[in-house]
């Protein structure tokens, strides 16, 4: 699940989305995008609606996000399929 500005950046950076292309794709303003990454590695505080558009579109990109586990901290990859493809 998408959990902090930092992922969303990541994500961002690795299919190559600028913000206002994510932004549309996602159906919400490009502020709100620009907000969600100011928080750094804090939590979202947007809604869960907006946060689930958001992961959404970049899924959609092929982005797999990483919950936090035994070995580190929140992550993105991208899904196999996608850099096969």
């Amino acid at each position: 699940m998408l959990s902090t500005g930092n992922q969303l950046k990541a994500a961002r950076a690795l299919v190559g989305v600028e913000q206002i292309a994510l932004a549309t794709t996602a159906g919400v303003n490009v502020g709100t995008i620009r907000k969600m990454e100011a928080r750094g590695g804090s939590t979202l505080s947007s809604g869960l609606d907006t946060i689930q558009a958001v992961q959404g579109a970049l899924e959609a990109a092929g982005v797999e996000f990483l919950a936090a586990d035994a070995s580190g901290g929140v992550g993105v990859r991208l899904r196999r399929d996608a850099v096969e493809g």
